[in-house]
């Protein structure tokens, strides 16, 4: 469906990332596939366990948790890579693992990441980071973790030193995932020095208290609470940003640094340049796990593409607004980030108008909460009192409606020359604008067959002018444990009546 959108920001939009542009967001994902980045750090296996709760324990209180499915994939600097790979870039990733059933799955899960190369050292006296999460609803009901988090022995440090000599070649930025771990110790730290000789920039997510030990690193990302930390300042507004910044910079020789806040965004601290904030788009937060090592991974493969530090930072601003929107330690890919940047200049009504693989990733998003799906369709070409009446019954039967709209074409050939006498963009758009409906979907077809096989709602609704065995659809959702419902009409609305009124008013 044709959209006019400005993607140019407002003139007076204080410190908005002029990368925010679609045209150069654009430019740089042409730019970054096949970009090399190292990725050293502390490597993780995340599993998360979903379930439902629907009763307490007999045995204490506490929620008994009935398991349905198990997801398992790379977590700490594994999750860094990955999210490089998702974007286009080449990753040579160099981490520790233990001679474990887990580090197996490690080995398993880099073997499977296409743009990962894996440079594992095995340590067999200590077990693989495992962190284990288990989550109903969409929420995490616990968190166990297995870690050995002493430094690495001096003969496993010279093993990581010498894998790291090995991985370097050809990287562009080498990024340190330093989760306090065991693995990024002084030696290792200094072999990411030497590999950078060449040119590579060097940037830092650390959770350390000590980052003055990083050295003339190009930047260290730290987030407010970590940064209160390491300077022993409040953080919580921007001038308090700005003045643990300032000690920041006293105290650790970095050339910059990069503090994320939040809901706040980001603030930026260059050596010789005043403090900078920049906001960030308001999403919808699911889960903020691996959302760090999003941004670390965005900000390395921008850099690796030839962006300054302000489009670098604007790229990672984006993809970590995608990543806290899904479950799970996340990747994302450069389309979502297209969509991003597309959707965050539009009204809010414009934003709800989407396509049918958005429709497929709500979908996903909402079933991860728990949410109770529904649809509707129609051609809702004269919106009126009835429509909204029908809209609000049906939006009562879920927690996300659907609306299918026929498209221009679709309405002609239901209803013949002459309709719709609103076009598809007015429609959609006055749809959005109603608190009722969460998604505007429109479709060429004569029926929205397609859309519910790709939405499988959990309730399809339509005007109780029809009958159950009527509905297209019906027993489709039916068959996979869905319900079909009937919404009263309101006697005397409708868009043919109102047409009929408006064309006597006309001849009179």
């Amino acid at each position: 469906m044709p959209r006019s959108r400005r993607l140019d920001r407002p003139a007076d939009a204080p410190h908005t990332l002029k990368f925010m542009d679609l045209s150069a967001l654009q430019h740089l994902l042409e730019q970054v596939p096949g970009k090399r980045v190292l990725c050293v750090g502390d490597l993780m296996v995340d599993r998360f366990v979903y379930g439902e709760v629907t009763r307490v324990s007999p045995e204490a209180p506490i929620p008994v948790l009935t398991r349905k499915r198990e997801l398992v994939m790379l977590g700490g600097a594994g999750n860094v890579a990955r999210n490089v790979a998702a974007l286009g870039g080449s990753v040579a990733l160099v981490g520790l693992i233990g001679g474990d059933a887990e580090g197996n799955e490690a080995q398993r899960l880099v073997g499977e990441e296409a743009g990962v190369e894996g440079y594992l050292v095995v340590d067999s006296s200590r077990p693989t980071t495992l962190k284990t999460r288990f989550v109903s609803s969409g929420q995490q009901l616990l968190r166990v973790d297995m870690e050995e988090s002493r430094p690495a022995s001096a003969e496993v440090e010279q093993r990581l030193v010498r894998t790291i000599r090995d991985a370097a070649d050809g990287a562009g930025v080498v990024l340190l995932s330093d989760y306090g771990k065991g693995v990024v110790t002084d030696a290792v730290i200094a072999a990411c020095h030497d590999a950078a000789k060449a040119g590579a920039k060097v940037v830092v997510d650390s959770k350390a208290r000590s980052i003055a030990r990083y050295g003339d690193v190009d930047l260290v990302k730290p987030n407010d609470l970590e940064l209160a930390h390491a300077t022993e300042l409040a953080t919580d507004t921007d001038a308090e940003v700005e003045a643990a910044l300032a000690r920041a910079l006293e105290l650790w020789a970095t050339k910059s640094v990069l503090v994320t806040r939040g809901a706040k965004g980001v603030s930026l601290a260059v050596r010789g340049q005043p403090v900078r904030h920049f906001p960030t788009v308001a999403r919808e937060v699911f889960d903020v796990s691996g959302a760090g090592d999003t941004t670390l991974a965005a900000l390395g493969l921008a850099l690796a593409g030839g962006a300054d530090l302000e489009e670098a930072i604007a790229f990672a601003q984006l993809a970590s607004g995608v990543a806290v929107g899904k479950a799970g330690t996340a990747t994302v890919s450069p389309e979502e980030l297209v969509e991003a940047a597309i959707t965050a200049h539009m009204a809010p009504a414009e934003a709800k108008v989407a396509t049918l693989q958005r429709l497929q990733d709500e979908v996903a998003r909402w079933r991860a909460k728990g949410l109770r799906v529904g649809f509707t369709n129609g051609c809702f070409d004269i919106l009126h009192k009835g429509h909204v009446a029908y809209l609000s019954q049906a939006r009562a039967w879920c927690d996300r409606l659907i609306v299918g709209l026929n498209s221009d074409g679709s309405v002609r050939a239901l209803k013949g020359e002459g309709r719709p006498v609103n076009d598809l963009e007015s429609r959609a758009l006055v749809l959005a604008g109603l608190g009722s409906v969460d998604l505007v979907v429109p479709f060429d077809e004569s029926t929205p067959i397609r859309l519910i096989e790709a939405a499988r709602p959990d309730v399809l609704v339509k005007g109780a002018d029809y009958a159950e065995s009527e509905v297209v659809g019906g027993d489709l959702v039916k068959s996979w444990g869905g319900e079909v419902r009937l919404a009263p009409i309101v006697e005397g609305y409708s868009t043919t009546a109102a047409i009929r009124r408006m064309s006597s008013k006309e001849q009179a």
